[in-house]
């Protein structure tokens, strides 16, 4: 079964600016000769790795709204210089925008089902995904989205 993690952007006023930052990184990843993928550091690794490599996705909540996501390539337990466990989360450089939910703060991640997960913009309504994010935002506040 596929699943899913959501998680807080923290850091990110908008999708545009996560995705901007994502593309700074790739950038300077290439100007390292580094590999060009984006891995998020978690502390703790999630115990349903299988399902979320499974055609998961990491969706990012930005400023109360979930507002992207990422597919979920790999999960990648390491140690850090410190000897503490982490994980790289390896995803997908494509941040695809996905129609806005409020969604309340929260620590950590949380795991998400497929039937929860709001659809991609492309797929929810023709035209929403060329709309200006600060204006998406203001409709899904209003509930009209």
């Amino acid at each position: 079964m596929t699943l899913h993690l959501i998680k807080l952007c923290v850091g990110a006023d908008s999708l545009e600016d996560l995705r901007e930052w994502m593309s700074a990184r790739m950038k300077a990843a290439a100007a390292r000769g580094a590999t060009r993928r984006h891995a998020h550091v978690t502390r703790m690794v999630p115990r349903r790795a299988q399902e979320l490599t499974g055609g998961g996705s990491l969706y990012w909540v930005i400023k109360g709204h979930i507002a992207a996501r990422q597919r979920i390539v790999a999960v990648e337990p390491f140690m850090d210089s410190d000897g503490i466990g982490r994980c790289k989360l390896w995803l997908d450089g494509d941040v695809v925008a996905v129609a806005p939910r409020p969604m309340r703060a929260f620590q950590g991640w949380r795991y998400y089902e497929p039937k929860d997960a709001p659809p991609d913009l492309d797929e929810s309504q023709p035209g929403l995904a060329e709309m200006p994010e600060a204006l998406r935002r203001e409709l899904a506040a209003l509930g009209l989205l």
